[in-house]
């Protein structure tokens, strides 16, 4: 049975003095694809302004605005719902032809993949130590493509700690592989090195999973969540949760596709005026199947823009 799944996510800066000029990017409309229907969207930004509305590089629904009258106050949010298709996470594990090591990319094939197949920029040494580990996880399945991945993919659900405020955006992979602490950013992170150095192309995934807490103690379980997508031989991309050492099925939401978490980011921009900035978020999953039974999905693949003021809170 397909799910609907209702998203709410708000993210609120403040400022202590006046900021004359911003610019900004977002990615919060989700995917639209045979696995995933967009049913409606909003976004509302609470000062007057129009977005531009585009499909970025990679093909993410994203909207820009700059932002030229002073302000302290910028609360962005996002409303949708999704219809996420019941489809078998695992179907893909029964194709005929079992890859195995070394993969083999043709010169098309490669030049196409080429963005998810360089690692990140780190020490030779640090590259070896992650390549030596993955390598230890090809030979423990007999350099089978399919076992190989799924080992990988619980082995750092199994063996990583999970714990929020312990990293950064400046943690490396190689931080992660030898402190065994991070995030779902990190442990996806991880994962992306580990696969591209095997020559496995491996792609970042930004989006929402839903977690079923819709108590008072939300805040910090619901969050953007981040996994990755492995390109497959004779399959094509197919997504892994290492934080949760699952296949994404009914519960992940996908929202934007990238090399890293820079090209997915929900929410960033840049302000011109020297200013200390407090940002805060706040992200609701609920599961609405039975409310949106009948809905028909939006017809308009764009996300759609309020340019009225607009109060909402921010809790996170």
């Amino acid at each position: 049975m397909n799910r609907k799944l209702s998203v709410r996510h708000t993210t609120r800066y403040t400022y202590d003095q006046p900021v004359h000029r911003s610019a900004h990017r977002v990615h919060l409309r989700p995917v639209i694809d045979e696995r995933q229907s967009v049913l409606s969207h909003s976004l509302d930004i609470s000062v007057p302004v129009e977005p531009i509305k585009y499909d970025d590089v990679f093909g993410n629904a994203t909207a820009r605005f700059e932002i030229t009258e002073p302000y302290t106050e910028l609360t962005i949010t996002a409303n949708s719902v999704v219809e996420v298709k019941d489809r078998d996470p695992f179907a893909f594990a029964s194709i005929p032809i079992r890859p195995s090591f070394p993969l083999v990319w043709m010169p098309g094939e490669r030049l196409m993949l080429t963005p998810y197949l360089l690692p990140t920029e780190l020490p030779d040494t640090q590259l070896q130590e992650i390549t030596d580990y993955a390598m230890d996880f090809v030979e423990r399945n007999n350099r089978d493509l399919m076992e190989t991945l799924f080992a990988m993919n619980l082995a750092i659900h199994r063996d990583y700690t999970y714990a929020p405020g312990s990293t950064g955006l400046w943690t490396t992979p190689y931080d992660v592989f030898v402190k065994k602490t991070g995030v779902c950013q990190d442990f996806s992170n991880l994962f992306v090195c580990m696969a591209r150095l095997l020559g496995i192309p491996a792609r970042y995934i930004c989006g929402y999973i839903h977690t079923g807490n819709n108590g008072e103690n939300r805040v910090g379980c619901d969050a953007s969540h981040a996994w990755v997508q492995l390109y497959i031989p004779n399959v094509g991309w197919k997504g892994f949760d290492p934080t949760n050492g699952t296949l994404p099925h009914l519960d992940h939401i996908r929202v934007a596709y990238g090399r890293h978490y820079r090209d997915t980011a929900p929410v960033e921009g840049t302000i011109y005026t020297p200013s200390y900035e407090t940002m805060n978020v706040d992200v609701e999953v609920l599961d609405v199947t039975d409310t949106f039974s009948n809905s028909e999905p939006m017809s308009d693949a764009r996300p759609t823009s309020s340019a009225q003021p607009q109060l909402a809170s921010a809790t996170a």
